[in-house]
C-alpha cells in the first residue's frame, strides 16, 4: 500500500493509494502554453516542460498497476496552430521516442498510438513506428499517445473501416455498438475509468468522445508542466471515492 502526503488548506491527511484503481487513465495534458507566459518564456519552452512531466507520470502509472495509460498529444485541431509551434511539437515527441523509448521498454511499457497518424511528418512516422515495434511484447502497461486525434475523426474512420471490410459488404450485416468498438482506434483496450484535465477547463475537447461514455472525471487547476505523482495520487484517491453506477442504482 502507497500513501502521498495530501496538501490542502483545510487538512494535512494522506491519500492512500489501494488496489481498487482504475484499468485505464486517460489525461488531457493542457496549460503548456500558459505555464510559459506565466513564466514569460515563448510556448516551446511550455511544450518542452509538458514533454519532461510526462516520464514520471508513465512511470508512476506503471509502478501502480495501471494498465493502460492514454495522454492527448495532439489533436486534429492543433494543425491550425502556427507552423513553427506545431513544427516544435513534432520534433519534441521525435526526441522523447528516441531518448525515453529504451527506459519505457525496460519498464514493460508497450508504446502504442491512436488517431491518423499518417497524417504526420514521415521523421515522426518512422520514429513512432520504431518505439512501437522496440516495445511492442511488453506487458506491463499500455502507453497510447493520441496524435493528429479527433473523437468525431475516429468515429468516422471506425465506419468507413467497417463499410470497407469485405465481410461486412458480403453479408448485409447492420452496424450496432459493439462491432463499432472493434473499427476504433482502442479496439482491444478497455474504455477508461478515469479522465484527469489539468489546466482547470472543464470540456472534453473531442478526445475519445466514444470512450469516455461512462469515465469518471478529475479537474485540476494545475498546468501541465507542474503535475506530478503526488497529483496523480490524488486523483487517483477522488476516483476511489467515486460511487460508479453505470446508468444503475448502485
Amino acid at each position: 500500500m502507497d500513501t502521498y502526503p495530501e496538501e490542502s488548506d483545510a487538512q494535512h491527511s494522506e491519500v492512500t493509494i489501494t488496489r481498487a484503481l482504475p484499468r485505464h487513465v486517460a489525461i488531457i495534458m493542457d496549460g503548456n502554453g500558459r505555464w510559459a507566459t506565466q513564466h514569460g518564456l515563448p510556448r516551446v519552452f511550455g511544450h518542452r516542460e509538458g514533454v519532461k512531466a510526462l516520464k514520471p507520470i508513465v512511470k508512476e502509472s506503471a509502478r501502480l498497476g495501471i494498465e493502460v495509460l492514454t495522454v492527448y498529444a495532439f489533436s486534429t485541431e492543433n494543425w491550425t496552430r502556427p507552423p513553427a509551434e506545431v513544427n516544435t511539437l513534432m520534433s519534441l515527441l521525435e526526441e522523447f521516442l528516441h531518448q525515453e523509448t529504451p527506459e519505457l521498454k525496460a519498464e514493460g511499457v508497450c508504446i502504442k498510438t491512436i488517431g491518423n497518424i499518417s497524417a504526420l511528418p514521415e521523421p515522426a512516422q518512422r520514429a513512432l513506428a520504431w518505439a512501437r515495434e522496440e516495445t511492442a511484447k511488453e506487458t506491463r502497461m499500455v502507453l497510447n499517445i493520441a496524435l493528429n486525434y479527433g473523437g468525431r475523426d475516429e468515429l468516422v474512420r471506425a465506419v468507413n473501416r467497417w463499410l470497407s471490410d469485405p465481410s461486412v459488404t458480403s453479408s448485409g450485416k447492420r452496424l450496432d455498438a459493439l462491432t463499432l468498438e472493434r473499427y476504433l482506434d482502442t479496439a482491444g483496450l478497455p474504455d477508461p475509468d478515469l479522465l484527469i484535465r489539468s489546466s482547470g477547463e472543464i470540456r472534453l475537447s473531442n478526445f475519445l468522445l466514444w470512450q469516455l461514455a461512462y469515465a469518471e472525471i478529475y479537474i485540476t487547476d494545475t498546468l501541465w508542466p507542474d503535475f506530478t505523482a503526488k497529483e496523480l495520487a490524488q486523483a487517483l484517491y477522488t476516483y476511489q471515492q467515486r460511487d460508479r453506477r453505470f446508468g444503475g442504482i448502485g
